[in-house]
């Protein structure tokens, strides 16, 4: 099967984040199988999701993880054109759901396996597939705990999110978290006989953009656009109908933090305010959703130097979107992203990748391997 074969089959996988993927895992563990490479499968505590870890090469010696995730995000728009699940070739053009974000990188790790396995690797390139990046980067934890029981410590870690395969040495961190604001109903011609849990948003919403704003005023890294941390209020919801004391209403917010900014950190102003209300007598509900850390990679590390010399361009400082690249970095390894398509074409309908992106990324993985060969 060549790449394009491989992106064909794995596309047609519905692996929307938060829903079981053993399909997926079961046929890219039977295609490495038929080549000799073995597979562990890491379920998650989910109980229907899970990680995969494959090891071309020896095992015991330091070598070079390809990292990537199955999931996708959901294709309800009603704009595509085909079906999102179905790989369509339009010229250079390959559309999909995953295609870019990130089953491109996958296709590609896979059709270079043949190549991989045709050398003698003195050291050992690793695949690491995991599960529910979308939703917060909730598959991979698991996985990078139980890498000092699969292979001996990686060299570094190569995080194939879409970059135009040029190399990223660093992303924002994270936090997103709901909360919920639980006041008494009733009607609305009696506000006095009940508790309004829209009104008492009000104040946790104005905190978060008096948070906002203040970030804007530093600390900050030019290496980023925008070169501060941030923090944004993306979902409210609450009430019912005009008429009715709106018992309940809940807020969606997130915070980016630039490396150094504990992202998490950025929140717990909003929560202290949401956490007062209970003295007016509201109960309040704070529900971390996703957190992972900022990646910043040293200019002058190995890693970045090898994928410099791989790709033949310099590594980029940063990039606005995150990764599980920081989650590695946090774990102790060198990490950095590199992988086919545009990042600004994922999450829409008609994602696609170009054929080019796609053999271009092969043929580093394929040089990777021809360097751990040596």
């Amino acid at each position: 099967m060549d790449v394009f074969d491989i992106l064909d089959r794995l596309v047609a996988f519905p692996t929307v984040a938060g829903r079981p993927n053993g399909d997926i895992a079961g046929w890219i563990k039977t295609y490495l199988a038929e080549h000799r490479v073995q597979v562990t499968v890491l379920p998650g505590p989910e109980g229907d999701r899970s990680n995969l870890f494959a090891t071309i090469g020896p095992a015991d010696v330091p070598g070079y993880i390809l990292s990537g995730h199955m999931d996708v995000v959901p294709a309800s728009e009603p704009q595509w054109s085909s079906s999102p699940f179905a790989l369509r070739k339009e010229g250079e053009r390959l559309y999909g759901r995953g295609t870019t974000d990130m089953k491109g990188f996958l296709a590609a790790a896979l059709a270079a396996v043949p190549a991989l396995t045709g050398l003698r690797l003195a050291g050992p390139i690793h695949l690491a597939f995991s599960y529910d990046e979308e939703v917060g980067c909730r598959g991979v934890p698991h996985l990078i705990a139980r890498l000092p029981e699969l292979c001996a410590k990686p060299l570094g870690v190569i995080v194939g999110e879409p970059s135009g395969m040029r190399a990223v040495r660093g992303h924002k961190g994270k936090a997103a978290a709901r909360v919920i604001v639980n006041g008494r109903s009733g009607h609305s011609s009696r506000p006095d006989l009940g508790l309004n849990a829209v009104h008492a948003m009000a104040y946790v919403l104005s905190a978060a953009v008096s948070e906002a704003e203040r970030l804007t005023h530093g600390p900050f890294d030019a290496a980023f656009e925008p070169p501060y941390s941030s923090l944004q209020a993306g979902v409210v919801a609450g009430g019912h109908q005009v008429n009715i004391i709106p018992g309940t209403c809940t807020l969606d917010l997130e915070a980016r933090a630039i490396p150094g900014v504990d992202p998490a950190s950025l929140l717990a102003p909003v929560k202290a305010r949401a956490e007062a209300l209970a003295a007016d007598g509201f109960r309040i509900e704070w529900r971390p959703m996703s957190a992972y850390p900022a990646l910043s990679l040293p200019q002058d590390t190995a890693l970045a130097a090898l994928l410099g010399e791989l790709t033949g361009d310099a590594p980029l400082a940063a990039v606005s979107y995150g990764t599980e690249a920081g989650l590695y970095q946090a774990a102790g390894l060198d990490a950095i992203i590199c992988g086919p398509g545009d990042i600004d074409r994922a999450h829409k309908p008609n994602e696609y990748i170009l054929a080019s992106e796609l053999t271009a990324c092969q043929r580093v993985i394929e040089a990777l391997g021809v360097r751990c060969a040596a």
